[in-house]
């Protein structure tokens, strides 16, 4: 995985964008094949501190939320007349998170939406109808490895257009386009704020990063021990 990691981290030459952290990281090491597809950004300061300490020093913080990368790619599909898929979250949710979109950003043509919960079955009738739509953007928010397989698998269906992983991004704004406040993200406390607002969260800040951490290192170790073999 590292070695995967490593070779498409900030590569602009894919159509497909995902974000991993520590917790994802660890989550993607079982399903390899599908992030050679994407261009990967790193979500998270931690991991960002750590990869900067072994050495990738051009390596910055890149999340699709508010604080970062979605209201870029937003004003950049309204200054280019694109149109924007939505896919993801709780079926009584994503109604108020496009609503919330839509009042931020009201030239953004949102050509079409859903939840992200269905069946197996479901999955081609949801690719022909992005495809009918001709949609140029499509941004998935379903955890990692679902929303980078259901990317990767619209991709082989012909679609040409761009995608984006976006995690909770559509979980959280359902309730507030501007889920972190402005003092929590200034001074980097992303983490601990998502603590308070999701205690569910706890187990996987004090017990899947730390175990996360190890698997990288481990990754890193072994894939510097094979390189120096050959």
């Amino acid at each position: 995985m590292h070695k995967i990691f490593s070779n498409n981290l900030a590569n602009s030459n894919k159509k497909l964008t995902t974000y991993l952290n520590l917790y994802s990281y660890m989550l993607a090491r079982n399903n390899k094949d599908i992030f050679n597809y994407f261009n990967i950004y790193v979500d998270g300061i931690i991991f960002v501190w750590i990869l900067k300490a072994f050495g990738f020093v051009k390596v910055f913080r890149k999340s699709f939320d508010m604080t970062s990368m979605a209201p870029e790619i937003f004003n950049k599909a309204i200054f280019e007349k694109k149109s924007i898929y939505f896919i993801g979250s709780k079926p009584e949710l994503i109604d108020k998170t496009i609503r919330n979109i839509s009042e931020n950003f009201p030239n953004l043509n949102i050509c079409g939406f859903r939840d992200g919960y269905f069946d197996n079955d479901d999955r081609p009738a949801i690719f022909d109808a992005i495809n009918s739509l001709n949609a140029d953007y499509v941004i998935c928010g379903m955890g990692t490895p679902l929303q980078e397989q259901f990317l990767v698998d619209l991709q082989k269906t012909g679609w040409e257009g761009q995608g984006y992983t976006c995690g909770g991004f559509l979980h959280q704004t359902s309730v507030n386009i501007q889920y972190y406040p402005k003092w929590i993200d200034k001074f980097n406390l992303r983490g601990f704020y998502r603590m308070y607002d999701e205690p569910k969260l706890l187990i996987r800040y004090f017990i899947w990063y730390p175990y996360a951490l190890i698997k990288y290192f481990y990754d890193s170790f072994t894939y510097n021990i094979s390189k120096k073999k050959k």
